[in-house]
């Protein structure tokens, strides 16, 4: 794979990607990563991120207007209307996207070019095993239970969504497009040449008939420019055997559905909990909590408190979720929208935490879950051995080399 991959260099790659941290950020490392390979590497984006893009070195298209656009689905077919005006100048050999952005199957249907999709969220495929994506639902294998999913399936396909779905194929017809799938997202997965799935098989759902485009690539994170100077610390950390962390993700800006539940939970107690805040409310939550077993801060690299954790307190982000793992740290998860509850789901599940199956869970839930962590060793136990699987994957090395495979198979 190292030779093909060292075929790279020359090759033009476009990231596209949905305008958000959670679905920018895993794909940077591996951008980098073509870079360095010698790839020219851009990238489609709301002008929001023109910063963050500079800061990469990495040129930056944003959304356009197109007069002409106008119908129920305006922004996949916007945006494949500024990609193809973006291929006329800058003729990309592949295109990368996030496993959300709808207009991937239209451009690898008009332009030709060759499309990775990446799962930046659970395996969103749909199955005939499993209940319908995005309900947080746990799948059963046994007879009743495979009937109540088929039927739920059948509601929210042809009754609930049916007319989103009819939109949705005559867009696709409009450009002379099959629609393979049963929705936008499983269409972006069978349409896509390959689908690298964030995460490894131990932190999916068993399913019989899952794509044969699709490949597991561990734990893709977010490119890191390895700052100097020390680590984040506090002295506390030696002085409490009990340590929780707790973030609502960036995004999340009402404090009141974690953060203070879990400070109410853990306040003036034996517990160290650290919280952050991502920028959000942070002096009036000092002033609240002034505790000496309480730490608030805007933000703290994970990866310097991580190995400090006896619980990590989510809302269920699905790059905070793999670096709790990655830590060996389980996971009381309280999230239900953007597809967290999907993760969410897997975790209660699969017993690598908890799943409290609210966004706005009460102190006493929070801290029954953590007193059911710290009596159970058998979320150590499983996360133990989901991490040996994780580490048989190297994920950027990894991705590249599918990048360099699939160009290597595109005729000249």
């Amino acid at each position: 794979m190292t030779s093909s991959i060292e075929q790279l260099a020359g090759k033009k790659v476009l990231f596209a990607t949905i305008s958000t941290d959670a679905h920018i950020d895993p794909l940077t490392g591996l951008a980098k990563y073509l870079q360095d390979l010698g790839c020219d590497v851009r990238w489609y984006a709301s002008k929001y991120y023109t910063a963050k893009f500079h800061q990469l070195y990495i040129y930056h298209y944003t959304p356009g207007k197109h007069r002409a656009v106008n119908d129920e689905h305006v922004a996949t077919v916007r945006h494949f209307e500024d990609i193809r005006y973006i291929y006329e100048a800058f003729p990309f050999d592949i295109l990368i996207v996030d496993n959300m952005f709808t207009a991937a199957p239209i451009v690898r249907k008009i332009l030709g070019v060759p499309v990775i999709a990446i799962g930046v969220v659970p395996l969103a495929e749909a199955s005939r095993d499993l209940p319908p994506y995005g309900l947080g639902m746990p799948p059963s294998y046994h007879f009743f239970g495979r009937l109540k999913q088929a039927a739920l399936r059948f509601l929210i396909d042809k009754i609930l969504f049916k007319q989103s779905r009819k939109v949705h194929e005559q867009v696709f017809r409009r450009y002379g497009i099959r629609n393979k799938g049963v929705n936008m997202l499983d269409s972006i997965v069978k349409n896509a040449d390959l689908v690298l799935q964030i995460g490894t098989p131990g932190l999916e759902y068993q399913r019989r008939d899952m794509g044969s485009n699709i490949r597991y690539i561990g734990a893709l994170l977010p490119y890191s420019v390895g700052k100097k100077g020390a680590p984040w610390f506090d002295n506390r950390l030696h002085q409490y055997s009990k340590i929780v962390l707790v973030t609502q993700g960036r995004t999340e800006k009402d404090i009141n559905k974690i953060i203070i539940p879990a400070l109410e939970a853990f306040r003036d107690s034996n517990v160290l909990t650290i919280v952050t805040t991502g920028g959000s409310n942070t002096a009036v939550l000092r002033t609240r909590y002034p505790y000496r077993n309480v730490i608030i801060e805007d933000y703290i690299p994970f990866k310097d408190v991580m190995p400090y954790a006896d619980a990590f307190i989510t809302n269920g982000g699905y790059g905070g979720v793999l670096l709790s793992l990655q830590h060996s740290v389980p996971i009381i998860a309280a999230g239900t929208d953007e597809c967290k509850n999907e993760t969410s789901a897997r975790i209660g599940y699969m017993k690598y935490g908890i799943n409290l199956h609210t966004e706005n869970p009460r102190a006493d839930q929070i801290s029954e879950a953590f007193d059911v962590i710290m009596e159970t060793p058998l979320y150590k136990t499983n996360i133990s051995r989901l991490m040996e699987e994780f580490n048989q994957y190297d994920p950027i090395p990894l991705s590249a080399g599918y990048v360099a495979d699939l160009l290597m198979k595109r005729p000249a």
